[in-house]
């Protein structure tokens, strides 16, 4: 069996449960923050320092690896865990996203989570459609584009995903599907849902034939938009199939996002995993949390981490500000980070000035040291709120931790 999902406490009166997930390289216990490491690596991290900061599982991009170095090279090295050195679980996305980014989305600041709900600005928003070129067309059977390296066409069908996830060798790997814009008419999102259908269909056939599909488990992923209709239909057919978990995938606008994962998580099999794809902010894993979601991934620790946003218990700080730059104190001085170094625990390791000025003078080490600091507080927030559902007291750790998080 590629995994094995077993519930250890739900959240009384609520949809959340905290969980353990095994799988052929080790055990993740959820709810559970997944490290994103895009092309095999989690920028400006090695994957030890990855695996102090507590993180159990990494997730993989198979649309960049595709690209370069090219998923036969990874599986000619072992797979991705031995490429990488990365010896715990594995999650690899289907590329379907890129069907999105490169496709509705390329060459405008369209995100998957938007704040759009006024029906005259998403017109507005599909009118540019027209005027910028897209990298990505989909078609019925699949999706054709062009490399963002090279400009050479290339072109994925459901097959052609789990093919290349296969070679890649995650211990879970993702179904094909369409994630769509927010800013698509209700017509759309219901024709891509039926793509998105299809495709799982066929993702889920063609693995059942390779023999990968005892040593990785496949996810199923649920799209519909913003819409509760499309949301439960496409919850009720994913749902329905044999897949070994599902992922909920976007689009969403912000407010309705506690919604629409409630609604597909009162549907799926309870006894099966739920992976929230693209989600970070600690908010929303809050509310993931409370409706049933079990895994989390996002960019935004890192990427924010890079570009000096960093996290603490009283909300972000842009750590390049000129108020930090004689600051002594730690970045924040609730956290056990080996940035921060608790000061009950033997003194700041770098300090808020320390760390401005690496940020303000463009060092290297001011990106790998937000960026671990960052990731840190990310996955121990949702230990943390795993610890909360075992100890019975979730509802009250959350209203605690958001009072102070501005």
């Amino acid at each position: 069996m590629a995994l094995k999902f077993s519930i250890e406490k739900e959240l009384g009166g609520q949809l959340g449960r905290a969980g353990i997930l095994e799988t052929p390289h080790g055990t993740i216990h959820t709810p559970a923050f997944v490290s994103v490491g895009t092309k095999a690596s989690v920028k400006a991290l090695t994957p030890e320092q990855v695996k102090s900061l507590g993180a159990e599982v990494v997730l993989a991009n198979t649309y960049h690896l595709y690209l370069e170095p090219g998923a036969e090279r990874v599986k000619s090295f072992g797979g991705l865990h031995k490429f990488m050195n990365w010896s715990g679980p594995l999650m690899t996305d289907s590329g379907g996203f890129q069907v999105f980014s490169l496709g509705v989305a390329y060459g405008k600041e369209l995100s998957k989570i938007t704040k759009i709900t006024d029906p005259s600005q998403m017109i507005a928003e599909r009118s540019l459609d027209s005027e910028v070129p897209r990298l990505a067309t989909v078609g019925a059977d699949g999706v054709s584009f062009r490399s963002h390296i090279d400009g050479s066409l290339h072109y994925i069908t459901p097959e052609k995903s789990i093919e290349i996830q296969h070679a890649l060798g995650a211990d879970i790997i993702f179904a094909f599907d369409e994630c769509t814009s927010p800013t698509e008419d209700i017509r759309y999102q219901a024709e891509a849902l039926e793509r998105t259908h299809r495709w799982a269909e066929k993702s889920l056939d063609y693995h059942k034939s390779r023999p990968n599909k005892d040593t990785q488990a496949l996810f199923g992923i649920v799209q519909g938009g913003r819409e509760e209709l499309l949301r439960k239909r496409s919850a009720e057919f994913i749902g329905g199939l044999e897949f070994d978990g599902f992922g909920i995938g976007g689009s969403f606008a912000k407010e309705d996002m506690e919604n629409a994962v409630r609604w597909v998580n009162e549907i799926l099999p309870k006894e099966k995993p739920r992976h929230l794809l693209g989600i970070g902010e600690p908010e929303d894993l809050f509310m993931g949390v409370e409706n049933g979601v079990d895994l989390f991934d996002c960019v935004a620790p890192t990427r924010n981490g890079r570009g000096g946003t960093l996290y603490t218990s009283k909300g972000k700080i842009n750590i390049r500000n000129a108020e930090f730059r004689e600051d002594t104190g730690p970045l924040d001085s609730k956290c056990e980070c080996e940035v921060c170094k608790n000061p009950r625990h033997g003194g700041v390791n770098y300090s808020r000035a320390y760390l401005c000025h690496l940020y303000r003078a463009h060092e290297m080490l001011g990106g790998t040291l937000g960026s671990m600091h960052n990731l840190y507080f990310i996955i121990n927030l949702v230990k943390r709120m795993r610890q909360s559902i075992l100890d019975g007291n979730f509802l009250e750790f959350k209203k605690d931790f958001l009072l102070k998080y501005e």
